[in-house]
């Protein structure tokens, strides 16, 4: 078992400076096996006491007092403000908000999402006063996830900028004709994101889907989508190449005054 801090990848944005955001990777943590070993995700059968211990990590290397806001993910649409949840988790502790995306415009509100293969989406606002996250795969994307987050964040989608993750690549990610019938039935110009392949199957740019959807919902500040997760095995976790596994975790959040300076 490692016991060295984990590696983060800082999202290359111009995000104001107040705005504090990161992802994790798979190296340098307690997990084994097929989880090994920066494993963050308590729901996929890993060792209880090797996530708590991944996670306590994680909390000492981002400097937070508390756990970010994990969600229940669920692959569909709804978008948990995080401003008005706090007093009810602190009522109940044990209580996950069932959601694919949360926004803040408070500085102790962390927003996280967990991933291996699927895309996590970062948002804030060229003013550094919100900050939004979104786990979009294809089922979110096709649903409109990333629409519900940016209707959440409050303000005009053009003061808007987002950041794309670590995501499987188009190359890697062979889909059926649901898939692909998902996006193009309801945007016919979507087919430029499916490439048939020698199987008669679809290549999926999860990527290029995500970024129709920003720019039809008003962004034109689209950052990222540069990762693959499925062939950079030293550095992701990925659930289409190795079945369990274990989760990555991307985090956005506002920076209080006290560590500003």
């Amino acid at each position: 078992m490692q016991t060295t801090e984990p590696i983060l990848i800082i999202p290359d944005w111009p995000a104001p400076v107040q705005v504090r955001a990161v992802s994790t990777g798979r190296n340098y943590g307690w997990s084994e096996g097929s989880f090994s070993s920066f494993n963050v995700g308590n729901h996929v059968g890993d060792k209880p006491n090797a996530v708590a211990s991944n996670r306590a990590s994680l909390i000492k290397a981002l400097d937070f007092t508390d756990q970010p806001f994990w969600l229940n993910q669920v692959h569909r649409t709804s978008v948990v403000n995080l401003d008005s949840y706090y007093s009810q988790r602190q009522k109940e502790t044990r209580l996950l908000p069932t959601a694919d995306g949360a926004v803040s415009s408070k500085s102790d509100r962390v927003c996280v999402v967990m991933t291996a293969d699927c895309l996590p989406v970062l948002f804030c606002d060229t003013a550094g006063s919100r900050v939004g996250i979104a786990h979009a795969g294809w089922r979110g994307l096709a649903s409109g996830i990333l629409p519900a987050v940016i209707a959440s964040m409050g303000v005009d989608p053009k003061t808007l900028m987002a950041w794309l993750g670590p995501a499987i690549s188009q190359a890697a990610y062979e889909v059926g004709n649901e898939v692909r019938e998902a996006f193009v039935n309801s945007d016919p110009d979507a087919a430029v994101c499916f490439a048939e392949n020698k199987s008669g199957r679809w290549q999926a740019d999860l990527y290029g889907l995500a970024k129709r959807s920003l720019q039809d919902a008003g962004l034109k500040a689209i950052y990222g989508g540069d990762f693959c997760t499925y062939t950079e095995s030293d550095r992701f976790f990925s659930y289409r190449r190795t079945n369990p596994c274990g989760r990555m975790a991307t985090l956005i959040w506002l920076a209080s005054s006290k560590s500003d300076g």
